[in-house]
């Protein structure tokens, strides 16, 4: 036995029903019937007659600009050629609205912090998840009044290394301030200040975290590396990590790795020291305590 037909049917006229967008309505006298609120459309939007061109709303929010991406701009673009009068006239249009953008010195001094923190990050191939989290506490840190007397360029920095150490990220203070436009000792006071007032979940870091990087910058092998992981796990069950710089700790780890096999390229102490950036004492204390242990 068949089924019955389940065509929807106009109530008034019989007709047949058609779904259009957000409504339903009969094809034959136009009544509606039913109505959906919800746009279930895409959410791009176009102003001309071509469906190729599909503009998005917007950009998403971001605590990387002091507005959080709010704001817009007077662009630059123009498919029209505008007269001198034209010209200086957007000019003063562009000029006041950038003033109107930045209101207040706690602004400007958060688009100056921020400029710093998404170039720094760029610099060092960090994700997006530290320059977001980096500008927040910039801004907090802003907040408790902490940047009064201090410099703007150390707290940027300051920032990104503390929220480095709080993710765990292998980042030392020398490669930071290398790209940074603030000394260490601006850092180091902003970082103390950030840790002192703000109480930052920051920890030691793991010294394995360093090893990758370091055996790429040796060009040492992935067996060696391996080897190097093995040391760090000895070191940290015998409670021989505590204390130490864990960047000399991977950089002596690596050193002793590669002295285990004779067939792989040459590792000095020197070498070691200074891609840890550290003496190369430190390489031969941690080295003694590898010796003790096997």
């Amino acid at each position: 036995m068949s089924e019955p037909d389940t065509i929807p049917v106009c109530a008034e006229c019989g007709g047949r029903l058609r779904t259009l967008a957000t409504e339903t309505v009969c094809e034959e006298c136009g009544l509606v019937t039913a109505r959906d609120t919800i746009d279930r459309g895409p959410e791009w939007r176009t102003f001309d007659d071509e469906d190729e061109d599909r503009k998005r709303t917007g950009a998403p929010l971001t605590r990387s600009r002091h507005d959080r991406g709010l704001s817009t701009e007077i662009g630059y673009g123009s498919a029209v050629r505008l007269t001198g009068r034209k010209r200086r006239q957007l000019a003063r249009m562009r000029r006041e609205h950038d003033r109107a953008r930045i209101p207040s010195t706690a602004d400007s001094n958060r688009v100056c912090g921020f400029t710093e923190i998404r170039r720094v990050v760029s610099q060092l191939s960090l994700p997006i998840d530290v320059r977001e989290q980096a500008c927040a506490l910039f801004e907090s840190a802003q907040s408790a009044d902490l940047l009064r007397g201090r410099s703007i360029e150390g707290f940027a920095a300051a920032a990104i290394y503390a929220i480095c150490r709080t993710l765990s990220i292998a980042r030392t203070v020398d490669e930071i301030v290398a790209i940074a436009r603030a000394d260490e000792g601006e850092l180091v006071a902003a970082y103390d200040a950030l840790n002192r007032e703000l109480g930052l979940p920051t920890g030691p870091i793991d010294p394995a975290e360093y090893l990758a990087r370091y055996a790429s910058k040796l060009e040492l092998e992935t067996a060696v590396e391996r080897r190097a992981r093995e040391h760090v796990a000895a070191l940290r069950d015998a409670e021989r990590i505590g204390g130490k710089n864990p960047s000399g700790v991977a950089a002596a780890c690596l050193y002793a790795a590669a002295g285990d096999d004779d067939a792989t390229r040459t590792v000095t102490q020197a070498d070691a020291a200074a891609v840890a950036d550290v003496a190369p004492v430190t390489i031969r204390s941690t080295v003694d305590d590898l010796r003790s242990l096997f």
